[in-house]
């Protein structure tokens, strides 16, 4: 192996977002028509980069030199701050381009090419993140790698510099060597990404060590899981929240409330892990939706990039909170995250999600957007207000950001009734004086130089969004989400379906140029799919379930290993196709990444088809699908919560409860049967009974119901229905019997 250089590690990803300032009197590389906004911003670079593609793989053959790889993101604050000390150095960039092909990939566009590198360099130094630096053979093989590395030698981590001379040297003077490791990292990923661990008919009992295994990682004063830095986990916070309704004697030690029952320790971390996130800094106050993570445990400072991906499932959390506990501050926050995604990551126009915001305006900005000193909340507001907002967002002379002590990032820290005692006003006073208050200081804000948004629209974040758009509408009554995600989801297949597949890229946000074509991966399948039965349930229109059939039928063609199971993350190679580097390692998704990882997901699609469309080989394949990881599924533990939901809806009965009828009787039973979550659970809303427009299953059993008069419901459980109810109160009953 090429010996490890001193260093590593990875780097934080704060955020800048503009285009990299244009130091370099008008020169332009081959990023210049890129239509990644991540590659454009290096386009003025003095480094002669180029797009991942064939032609900078047959020049490194030709030419006989090593690639640099170097993989970043838009919202990535130390990809940016390595152009400017590194990649924007005249020094350095004779280094690259003597020695290196150097390759630009942004992560959002090409994850196929990400998640292999990052397996790759994980392998080589136990670390991963962005910027990914990475050194390959000619042939794409990973020999060294590393996240940021400093201009020069510091903390422990050596400079750039040197480390492209010595990566330089060991190509030129010790090739067996570099050939080996490369060899060896290869073997590394090939074999980590293709799991082993079959194991037949998982039951409950996985489902509750996983759900035992995420109890036990929860921070019970916080809320969360684990230290710092703290993720949303989104998936393991559903899980819980299944688990909490379900009748359970089991126990569990939980950090600060002894031993309790399974139900009662989950509802307890969620609704302590819901009210710490929306109350911490993670969450912003102002335009509402949430940050990427807090870097500290109490969830107050955080990585200032937005993401529609955590969005869109923080979404479904607060939603699905609310179904199940009531709690009505869980449907406001659901509502504030949507009120910034209309206003900031949505095309309202065209439909469809747009893909991030970043965290800085600029490298000199560090969260200065987000954040207030004492001085600037004073000069918008009232004194009244100040005294008002200062005590509910701990907005102090003394603040919480490093970079400037002074900035404070708001986060609830006291009650509004402590806050009013202590301003000297009554609660309803406070609560007027900090309303005005947001509304100044959002206003304020909107003055200030604005973090970029990546506008490109990708088709598996956005079937994410499309789903959350659509629960959150139907469980809040919110007619205008439902239509905008119709819009959003409409949009999509039309643009991003064809003869071809999928692409993974339905627009470039900037690009007035046709941009070629990126091939969709398995996320962009089987969350599209969701997405698309997710709208046949609310709107009974059947081309919607056709649409999620011919996805989940074309991910099975093109995603599907006939012979060892589960699905790859890419598509099988054609005969005669050429896959550039790493991407020959076939790897089958199983850890959730923080999206929902693919294969539990396909297998929830399959689930979910078959109990719609009566075929069995679509529940095989989903048995099989969960059946292959179940050997090792519970050593990732929160990292495989997705997995266990869609265990927990295999070993469930599925409950399926559909609504018939278009007056207000018909909306009142829809609200009841949405009104708990449950992972096993659909409720589907029909204008009417029309045979020949329904799923195969509901054909044969909803036309030959009795003729009746008015609204009604079904519920189904298993292959049994139970008679038609007509009011919310029998639906309660009848949800009860069949749950």
């Amino acid at each position: 192996m090429i010996e490890r250089l001193s260093g590593g590690g990875t780097a934080a990803s704060v955020d800048q977002a503009n285009i990299a300032e244009d130091g370099s009197d008008g020169r332009t590389n081959a990023l210049v028509g890129a239509p990644s906004a991540y590659l454009r911003s290096a386009m003025h670079q003095p480094v002669d980069w180029m797009q991942w593609g064939e032609a900078a793989f047959d020049r490194a053959l030709k030419e006989d030199k090593p690639i640099l790889l170097d993989v970043g993101a838009v919202w990535c604050h130390w990809c940016h701050v390595m152009d400017r000390e590194s990649y924007e150095d005249a020094a350095t960039a004779r280094i690259i381009n003597e020695h290196f092909v150097a390759v630009k990939v942004d992560r959002d566009e090409r994850p196929d090419v990400d998640t292999r590198y990052q397996a790759a360099v994980s392998a080589i130094s136990g670390q991963g993140g962005w910027p990914l630096t990475a050194f390959l053979t000619p042939d794409g093989k990973p020999y060294f790698g590393g996240t940021y590395f400093p201009p020069e030698d510091r903390h422990g981590r050596p400079s750039f510099q040197r480390v492209l001379l010595t990566m330089a040297e060991a190509f030129e003077n010790r090739r067996a060597e570099v050939d080996e490791s490369a060899g060896s990292v290869m073997n590394a990923i090939e074999h980590n990404e293709s799991f082993s661990g079959r194991a037949g008919n998982p039951g409950p009992d996985l489902v509750e060590k996983m759900v035992m295994a995420a109890l036990k990682s929860v921070d019970m004063r916080h809320g969360g899981f684990g230290g710092q830095p703290k993720f949303p986990h989104s998936s393991a916070v559903d899980l819980l929240i299944d688990v909490a309704s379900r009748p359970s004697s089991a126990t569990v030690k939980l950090n600060g409330q002894g031993t309790v029952t399974v139900p009662e320790a989950a509802r307890e971390a969620v609704l302590q892990t819901l009210d710490k996130m929306s109350k911490g800094g993670i969450y912003d106050h102002l335009a509402g939706g949430f940050h990427r993570y807090s870097v500290d445990e109490h969830w107050v400072v955080p990585h200032f990039e937005k993401m529609a991906y955590d969005n869109s499932e923080l979404l479904k959390n607060y939603v699905h909170g609310f179904q199940q506990f009531g709690e009505v501050e869980f449907a406001r926050v659901a509502r504030d995250i949507m009120r910034w995604m209309d206003e900031w990551l949505s095309d309202r126009e065209l439909g469809g999600f747009y893909a991030s915001q970043d965290a800085d305006f600029s490298l000199d900005d560090d969260g200065d957007y987000f954040t207030w000193t004492r001085d600037e909340a004073a000069e918008v507001l009232t004194p009244e207000e100040l005294v008002v907002a200062a005590g509910y967002y701990n907005i102090g002379e003394i603040g919480d950001m490093r970079h400037n002590v002074a900035k404070n990032v708001l986060h609830v820290k006291r009650p509004l009734d402590a806050v009013a005692r202590k301003a000297g006003v009554i609660v309803e006073k406070a609560r007027t004086l900090l309303q005005s208050a947001k509304q100044r200081m959002y206003a304020a804000r909107m003055s200030r130089p604005t973090p970029y948004v990546d506008k490109t629209i990708y088709v598996a974040w956005n079937a994410m969004c499309i789903s959350a758009y659509l629960e959150a509408g139907r469980v809040l009554d919110l007619p205008e989400a439902r239509r905008f995600a119709l819009k959003s989801l409409d949009r999509v297949l039309a643009s991003a379906w064809s003869e071809k597949g999928l692409a993974h890229v339905v627009a470039y946000g900037e690009m007035s140029v046709v941009a070629e074509r990126v091939a969709g991966v398995l996320d962009d399948y089987v969350f599209l799919g969701h997405a698309a039965l997710d709208a046949w349930e609310m709107t009974g229109e059947l081309r919607y379930y056709e649409a999620a059939v011919e996805l989940m039928e074309s991910a099975l063609e093109r995603f599907c290993d006939a012979d060892g199971g589960a699905f790859f993350d890419t598509e099988k190679p054609a005969d005669g196709e050429r896959r550039l580097g790493a991407l020959g390692a076939r790897r089958k998704p199983l850890q959730d990444s923080p999206t929902p990882a693919g294969n539990p997901m396909a297998a929830t699609l399959l689930m979910r088809l078959s109990e719609l469309s009566g075929r069995l080989d679509y529940a095989e394949k989903a048995q099989e699908t969960l059946e292959t990881f179940a050997g090792v599924v519970e050593h990732f533990g929160l990292y495989a919560a997705t997995y266990a939901l869609a265990l927990q809806r295999m070993v469930r009965e599925p409950v399926q409860v559909c609504v018939v009828g278009r007056d207000e009787n018909a909306r009142l039973l829809e609200a009841a049967a949405l009104g708990q979550y449950a992972v096993n659970k659909s409720v589907v809303r029909l204008g009417q009974v029309k045979s020949g427009a329904l799923p195969p299953v509901l054909e044969t059993t909803l036309p030959r119901l009795p003729k009746s008069g008015g609204s009604f419901a079904v519920v189904c459980s298993g292959h049994t229905c139970q008679p038609a109810v007509k009011t919310a109160g029998e639906l309660a009953v009848a949800l009860a019997r069949g749950r």
